[in-house]
């Protein structure tokens, strides 16, 4: 035997005909409690390794984690909490405070509990409120998650730039509110990846290797940023009131519109066919974008009040959605040898569902 680093060294012995085997260490053996006889199952993994584990409960059954709050906590910082012990992907979850726990407290654990993924409550008594996550580490796919993301952000942008043009507080309150649900889906991802990095049995159940996970992890945050800056292009809408943007000038904006969303489409084919050449003519159109902003920055600067600030913010948004778009982009490229296997599914539909943009449905009556 060897050991270095942590790993132990075993070498492959023949037995019978065809037979390979390969002993085991006697410290990992007994901390788990094995004897002669148990069994042990193996995973093979799609970057030549092989996962192994013993014969036993499901990944993270019975696992309960008790977060002690105060009923005076803020209710964002408690919000918060819940959102990372959610990460942290513990089937059980108990919120406990001193005493009887306030309406106010139990009001900020069941809406945490209703916007999440999985967790449902289980029992409540006077002083704690139990969570269960009813779904487990993987009902749904990754790739499917960041798929959907990128629709809903997709649709997100499209009725935020409708809202701003039409300057209609309606659609701009329903991307907002929308916001909610790219949120959670984000979330739900981390909490898969983080469950995954802590027990091989669920990273065996993706179906992903470690890098596949921090290059999924990487592009949901992405999107769920681009989420936000559809947010901050709807909310213009209150800023800029009656004031009409000039007709020009909403055309450039507009043209930005396109050439963001374009490029986080594109990004996300590079992701998913390794094509370096598409994830740098990202880049390429994030630097053609930044020359068009030089352009129509000029023109703002020759406005006035509120009309000027709103078109500021719009522009801002548009600028940063193109450049998290060439961060996907880049990181395409950093994985595009190093990711080995099948092509990751990831190729984003070609438009928005129509059911999700109240912009459309408004159009057609």
């Amino acid at each position: 035997m060897r050991a270095s680093g942590g790993f132990h060294g075993r070498r492959i012995q023949k037995t019978g005909g065809s037979t390979f085997i390969v002993s085991l260490p006697k410290n990992w053996v007994l901390a788990r409690g094995l004897r002669a006889g148990d069994v042990l199952y193996f995973t093979p993994r799609a970057d030549g390794s092989m996962t192994v584990f013993p014969e036993a409960a499901t990944a993270g059954e019975g696992e309960r984690r008790v977060v002690q709050v105060t009923n005076t906590i803020d209710q964002e910082h408690l919000f918060r909490r819940l959102v990372a012990e959610y990460i942290a992907g513990y089937p059980l979850l108990e919120i406990r405070t001193d005493g009887r726990m306030s309406a106010r407290t139990r009001e900020v654990i069941r809406g945490f509990a209703q916007r999440m993924i999985g967790p449902e409550i289980l029992e409540e008594t006077s002083e704690a409120v139990v969570l269960q996550d009813v779904v487990g580490p993987n009902p749904l796919p990754i790739p499917s998650v960041i798929r959907r993301m990128h629709q809903m952000v997709r649709a997100m942008q499209t009725d935020a730039m409708a809202a701003f043009r039409a300057r209609d507080a309606s659609i701009a309150k329903d991307v907002v509110e929308r916001d909610w649900e790219v949120d959670r889906l984000h979330w739900f991802l981390e909490k898969q990846v983080t469950t995954a990095l802590r027990d091989a049995r669920v990273l065996a159940t993706l179906d992903l290797t470690l890098p596949e996970c921090s290059t999924f992890l990487l592009a949901s945050r992405v999107l769920e940023r681009i989420a936000d800056h559809a947010v901050r292009i709807a909310e213009t809408v209150s800023i800029l009131g009656k004031e009409r943007t000039p007709q020009r000038l909403a055309a450039e904006l507009d043209r930005m519109a396109e050439g963001a969303a374009t490029a986080l489409a594109d990004a996300l084919v590079s992701l998913d066919t390794r094509d370096m050449e598409k994830a740098n003519a990202v880049l390429d159109s994030a630097k053609e974008l930044s020359r068009l902003r030089d352009k129509v920055l000029h023109e703002i600067a020759t406005k006035q009040g509120r009309l000027a600030i709103g078109l500021a913010y719009v522009l801002e948004s548009l600028e940063r959605s193109a450049y998290y778009a060439s961060d996907l982009a880049e990181i395409a490229i950093d994985r595009a040898v190093e990711m080995a296997g099948r092509p990751i599914d990831l190729t984003p539909p070609q438009a928005p569902p129509v059911s999700e943009t109240p912009a459309r449905r408004a159009a057609s009556t």
